[in-house]
């Protein structure tokens, strides 16, 4: 096979699987469009632009950005390392001077023996080795040809995203399972939070206070923006029983506690198979993430609520991974293509970093002759890809790594002791699996003060 291949996509994702594959003695043809095409939201012409946040979010291990981080470092990690050269102070976040960590990406990238940068326009998919980074931007003619490649049903545009709750954060004592219309003898699919009036009026004053994301201008210009799925904020400004007959309708459902229908229920619907994520069934939002955490944390059962995920709305190109995506970013229809980055349905800049190496990595093995690896699920990068490729594909959404993706541990544990279990458990398991695959893993700098942190965090030192 070729010991050659094509990355479309400067990006976060496009970059780090061009440098995975460079450092393995592949020869990349990486592409961007920029300047010759230009974005809505880009400003620059460096690779990697942050286009949003300049934080790509904590680095404690005990916290899920954070192993991920730890996870990717110990890989090798391009981003990750101009990221440590460009930081600002953040706390315990990673955050960068946005100019600066672009512009060293850019030129790493154009300085590698190995990489071949080419400002063009992609505007089909490749016959020959292929990586797809193109990010949520895609221009329309390579989404087109994406498109036909894939079908038309499986590619997506925009995203309307349903805010994601950890179930042990869940007060079971006022929400209760039950579907529409059940008999009683078994246990209902959805979990349901009541309402009387009272507290039903007080989620909507506080709903339509509430302050919302404003829309990029692109955004805004397209009539079809909100069709088909529209904000709960601009239902409720559209009447104030809106909500009840609509996505908070309580018909068929009896509240066990009072034995009568609710005045109005928010619905949960389980979101993976191990049953740790609910999704709040139709809540796809503009709000601001610290409104929505607390406007929906006026509904009862949702108190305490820990989110794992904030509903959102904005312009996404993204396939149906679960459908068309092996575990190891290959397309299911043909080996020596791979996708990666937030087509993928991965949210997060680390989570399109992430999958670009992994995307990486594995078109390397698949050129030199090797298997490409699967990442243990019990590691976040590969629980991460995992999710998108095995999720249902039916209503499939976009996911950030987060500590709901793992199944939880036999004995009960208080949260944050099951945080660093997972955070040990992971770590521990990505140095026998590269170990066991021969991948470069350096434990030194994947665990830096990994050991001082957790025992400051247990009492206990770390094995």
């Amino acid at each position: 096979m070729s010991q050659s291949l094509v990355v479309i996509g400067g990006g976060l994702a496009g970059t780090e699987a061009a440098w995975q594959l460079a450092e393995q003695g592949i020869s990349v043809k990486l592409y961007e469009m920029r300047p010759q095409r230009q974005t809505p939201a880009h400003v620059t012409n460096h690779l990697a632009e942050l286009v949003c946040s300049n934080s790509l979010g904590s680095m404690l291990p005990h916290k899920a950005p954070g192993l991920l981080k730890a996870e990717l470092r110990g890989l090798g990690s391009m981003i990750l390392a101009c990221a440590a050269a460009t930081a600002v102070p953040a706390g315990s976040s990673l955050a960068v001077d946005r100019d600066k960590f672009s512009e060293l990406v850019t030129t790493k990238v154009e300085a590698h023996p190995n990489i071949e940068l080419i400002r063009e326009e992609v505007t089909a998919v490749p016959a020959e080795p292929t990586i797809i980074a193109s990010g949520p931007l895609t221009s329309s003619a390579l989404t087109a040809s994406i498109s036909q490649l894939t079908g038309e049903e499986y590619l997506y545009f925009y995203d309307a995203v349903s805010p994601i709750v950890d179930y042990d954060s869940i007060d079971t004592t006022i929400a209760f399972r039950q579907s529409r219309y059940d008999d009683g003898q078994d246990e209902g699919d959805y979990i349901n939070c009541p309402m009387t009036e009272v507290e039903y009026e007080r989620f909507c004053d506080a709903l339509l206070a509430a302050e919302t994301i404003t829309l990029k201008q692109f955004e805004q210009e397209d009539p079809h923006f909100f069709e088909g799925c529209m904000p709960i904020e601009i239902m409720a400004q559209r009447g104030r029983k809106a909500l009840a007959f609509g996505p908070m309708r309580p018909v068929g459902l009896i509240d066990p506690r009072s034995r009568k229908r609710p005045y109005a229920v928010v619905q949960l619907r389980q979101d993976n198979l191990i049953g740790s994520l609910y999704n709040i069934v139709g809540f796809q939002t503009n709000l601001k993430w610290g409104e929505q955490r607390h406007v929906l944390r006026l509904i009862p059962g949702l108190e305490n609520a820990e989110f794992l995920r904030y509903g959102m709305m904005h312009r996404n190109t993204y396939i149906n991974a679960p459908h068309l995506l092996q575990p190891t970013l290959q397309y299911r229809g043909r080996a020596d293509l791979f996708f990666a980055g937030q087509i993928t349905g991965v949210e997060g800049y680390m989570g399109n970093a992430a999958t670009g190496l992994v995307a990486g990595l594995n078109a390397a093995r698949l050129l030199k002759g090797q298997m490409p690896v699967i990442f243990p699920t019990n590691t976040m990068l590969g629980a991460l890809c995992h999710y998108v490729t095995h999720a249902s594909s039916k209503d499939f959404q976009p996911m950030k790594a987060n500590f709901g993706l793992f199944e939880q541990p036999q004995n009960k544990m208080a949260k944050a002791e099951r945080y660093r279990w997972y955070s040990n458990r992971a770590l521990t398991s990505m140095r026998r699996f590269a170990r066991n695959n021969q991948l470069a893993y350096d434990r030194t700098i994947a665990e830096a003060n990994l050991a001082e942190e957790m025992t400051a965090l247990s009492g206990r030192p770390v094995d």
